[in-house]
């Protein structure tokens, strides 16, 4: 069993897709079951996957018995060990936390909205666990095409934000394969431990080269680094609150691990900070990212869209600190992989029980929610915390992590960016905090209502939640033990 996990990751909830969409005809109670039951063994199979990494290094799986690199394998190490894990328990945790806004937004499509949620898990599996890097195209797409047909399901302009995240993913997307199609062409091959092996002789081709920078553009696309994030703000604004908290936390965390996969595994170091020499630039196209993210979400008046550029001044936090070149800032990035997917979520689901309870996200909509809903903006505070950079919490370690790096590469403006998003954090949401602690609540008649009255979320989207913000801590806490037993061994000793 236990040689199965790679191909259970993927198997099962692909399977366990069809059993829901059929379920949805038939008796839509039991779709919301077997999903539950799909991401749990997906959850369980990576967590094994995880210990089994630690003792063996790396994990090979060929389907149908081919070897790479005429076969497709499915390849664990410690980078994407973490990464797996990070996937299905925020998957999971999100599946649950979020059944009651299921029910309350899509009682007639629950069949379609479980079998769209479990297939873009599925791709996000598989874009991690694959070793291919056509593969890792096709599941992609799955991930992709299911993404758009969630976040379509949401408020009045979720169709035309979908649009436009479909034109730009799509791109993206074409972009990547057509620089995987320059890389077959110079080294017949597409299981990436072959190309790694391959490039080293050919690391002056301009073919190479190509395919290089338009591999990282399209990557660049579908991961929403400014200037290429527009497609971002609306789609996760406008998505329905279970999607946000599904599609925000991972989609583009997943899209920064393909990064680093294919820097440190395909490339290689290197070509990457030796041969190409463009490090230096991209870490100031990432300090722009963190600045203008940080800047544009000082604008925004709804918590979500506020969240949503958030996110974007994050990715520039991962990519500046992939490209900073040293251990300390490529930790930084990994590590801010599994942080910013936990702290990510624990907002997300703030939101999506604030919008279950008082329909709505915009400013005005939180006034009084402190009284209303303590345990939810209780757990608002620690997501808060984390992603301003408060210790214990984990975003904490990240940032120290990345501004490590900074210091250490001499990049000085990286530094000064990642101290300015995290004074501009603490203005986003003291501003939040402010309104919803002590602006009097008033309904939508105008009229103020009991000042003492307690109407929270139910049990079972407060019991996840309060269990994300509590991971927010305990990860922070373990944050040593993550570095030195996994982290340390995902980064080449190339990387000094």
């Amino acid at each position: 069993m236990s040689q199965h996990y790679p191909a259970l990751l993927v198997i099962v909830p692909l399977l366990s897709a069809f059993l829901i969409s059929a379920a949805g005809w038939l008796n839509k109670r039991l779709c919301f079951p077997i999903a539950v039951a799909a991401l749990s063994v997906a959850c369980f199979s990576s967590v094994l996957l995880l210990f089994q990494v630690l003792d063996e290094k790396v994990v090979l799986y060929k389907l149908g018995g081919w070897s790479p690199p005429w076969g497709i394998a499915y390849s664990v190490d410690y980078l994407n060990g973490l990464v797996l894990v990070v996937v299905s328990v925020v998957a999971l945790l999100n599946l649950i936390a979020t059944q009651r806004n299921v029910e309350q937004e899509f009682s007639e499509k629950i069949g379609a909205f479980y079998t769209l949620y479990i297939l873009f898990v599925t791709g996000l599996l598989g874009i991690v666990v694959t070793g291919d890097a056509f593969n890792l195209y096709v599941l992609l797409e799955i991930a992709s095409l299911t993404g758009y047909g969630l976040i379509a399901m949401g408020e009045n302009r979720a169709p035309l934000a979908t649009l436009n995240y479909l034109y730009m993913g799509t791109i993206g997307a074409s972009f990547y394969l057509l620089g995987i199609g320059y890389l077959y062409i110079v080294t017949g091959s597409l299981n990436m431990a072959d190309i790694s092996a391959i490039l080293p002789s050919l690391y002056h081709s301009k073919t190479v080269l190509a395919a290089f920078v338009i591999c990282i553009v399209g990557v660049w696309l579908k991961m929403a680094f400014f200037p290429l994030h527009a497609w971002l703000p609306n789609a996760y604004t406008y998505a329905p609150s279970a999607v946000s908290s599904l599609i925000a936390p991972l989609m583009t965390k997943v899209i920064i691990y393909v990064m680093i996969r294919l820097m440190l595994t395909v490339f290689t170091p290197k070509y990457i900070f030796s041969t190409l020499n463009v490090s230096d630039s991209i870490v100031w196209i990432a300090v722009i990212a963190i600045v203008m993210g940080a800047i544009l979400a000082l604008g925004q008046r709804n918590l979500k869209k506020m969240l949503a550029y958030i996110i974007v001044a994050e990715v520039g936090y991962m990519v500046g600190g992939a490209w900073l070149g040293n251990r300390a800032g490529m930790t930084g990035a990994i590590l801010h992989i599994a942080n910013d997917a936990l702290m990510t979520l624990c907002v997300f689901l703030v939101v999506g029980n604030i919008v279950y309870k008082v329909k709505g996200y915009a400013f005005e909509d939180l006034k009084g929610l402190f009284r209303k809903m303590p345990f939810t903006m209780g757990a608002f505070v620690v997501g808060a915390m984390s992603i301003i950079g408060v210790p214990p919490t984990c975003g904490f370690f990240s940032k120290w992590y990345l501004i490590s790096g900074a210091i250490q590469a001499g990049h000085y403006g990286f530094m000064v960016a990642l101290l300015f998003s995290s004074l501009v954090n603490v203005i986003l949401f003291f501003r939040v905090i402010e309104i919803s602690y002590y602006e009097p609540f008033e309904n939508h008649h105008g009229q103020e209502s009991h000042p003492g009255k307690i109407a929270e979320a139910p049990l079972t989207m407060l019991v996840p939640l309060l269990i994300v913000a509590a991971g927010l801590v305990v990860v922070g806490v373990y944050t040593g033990d993550i570095v030195n037993h996994i982290i340390e061994f995902a980064i080449p000793k190339g990387i000094v």
